[in-house]
């Protein structure tokens, strides 16, 4: 199971939530992917640019969507690349945690991690992304659901109730 959406959209918590209900392992990418480096995500942005970046959420993706019983929390980005989109609709169920700018703006307020959104307004920027990633996350999506000012379990049960019998927890 592979979740999408802008930062600050909710993967990670809602990610965690879904996992221990499953009986899943949670992975959030971009924590794999500095495991794996050895450096936090804005160093990999200064010393090799958001394409190098992007070159290795792609590898990591290819690699992490073999394993079955994960729920992967995915970077807000990683749907730029064809490859990642193909990969993960094909190899898992993708859900798409739809979030309206305000409530990012809320959520983010005082996140000072996230290299796309340092400097300058973070509306604007937040805006600017949302237009290239809005149609992508709805295209690679399995399920659409709208993740703004409910609480993450609430979330994490309506989610649950969606998701096909394949999905659904073993009694």
């Amino acid at each position: 199971m592979f979740l999408v959406g802008m930062p600050g959209s909710g993967k990670s918590t809602i990610g965690k939530r879904l996992a221990s209900k499953l009986g899943y392992r949670f992975i959030d990418a971009d924590r794999e992917l500095e495991a794996r480096c050895g450096v936090p995500i804005p160093t990999i942005f200064d010393l090799e640019g958001e394409e190098g970046f992007r070159r290795r959420e792609a590898a990591l993706i290819e690699d992490i969507s073999h394993v079955e019983g994960i729920v992967l929390a995915t970077g807000g980005g990683a749907i730029l690349r064809e490859e990642n989109r193909r990969v993960l609709h094909e190899r898992g169920f993708v859900i798409y945690l739809e979030t309206p700018i305000a409530e990012l703006m809320h959520r983010l307020r005082n996140d000072t991690q996230r290299p796309l959104l340092a400097g300058g307004d973070p509306r604007r920027k937040l805006e600017a992304l949302a237009q290239v990633r809005l149609p992508l996350y709805a295209s690679v999506a399995h399920l659409t659901i709208a993740s703004a000012r409910q609480s993450a379990q609430a979330l994490t049960l309506s989610i649950m109730a969606r998701l096909p019998p394949a999905f659904q927890p073993k009694p």
